[in-house]
Parts: C-alpha cells; structure tokens; sequence
C-alpha cells in the first residue's frame, strides 16, 4: 500500500468549504480509478488553518497511472470552485506502508 500525504494551508473560515468540495471534487474523481482505497481528511484543533489529507493507495503503478489530463482538469474544476477561498499546499509527500498491524 502506497501512501500520499498532502497539506494545505486554508483559512480556519474556508476550512469547511475546502473539505467538502475536496470530496465531491477530488475524491469523486479518484474513486472513479483502479487503486485508490480510500481518503482521509485529518485537521488539528491546535492548527486550525491547516488540512492533512491521506489517501491510500494499492500501488504506487495504479496512483500514477491517472492521466495527467485528468488532474490537471481536476485542480482547475477545483480551484475554480475555491477562488474566493485561498488555500496553498504546504506539503506532498509519499509513503509505503511495509508492515501492516494485526490484532
């Protein structure tokens, strides 16, 4: 399982807007493809102008195999949606799982 990390700086007043247009944005638009497992969207009480989204992959080979037509398409319709909203990411990482816990 592959791991993308990805936070964005939104004002605390934006914050709700953001995470609902992200889900009947982007997440819409990624569940439509192989791999993608789902997405979580993590917010601090102690940093409220910032969003972590974790969206979980099953390979890395079916993350990127989005056509980059179709992201760039996405983040336009996005930040259409968000232009009296400003909002910046302030990080994208990416993480393999390599253990996985059991119980």
């Amino acid at each position: 399982m592959v791991i993308e990390l990805l936070k964005f700086r939104v004002s605390p007043q934006s914050r709700d807007i953001f995470i609902q247009l992200d889900n009947k944005i982007w997440t819409k638009t990624l569940a439509q493809f192989p791999g993608f497992m789902g997405k979580e969207v993590w917010i601090s009480p102690n940093i409220p102008d910032e969003i972590t989204l974790i969206i979980r992959w099953e390979t890395r080979e079916k993350w990127k195999a989005i056509p980059l037509s179709v992201l760039a398409a996405t983040d336009e319709e996005f930040a259409q949606e968000m232009q009296d909203h400003p909002y910046t990411m302030i990080e994208a990482e990416e993480y393999q799982i390599r253990k996985f816990l059991t119980s």
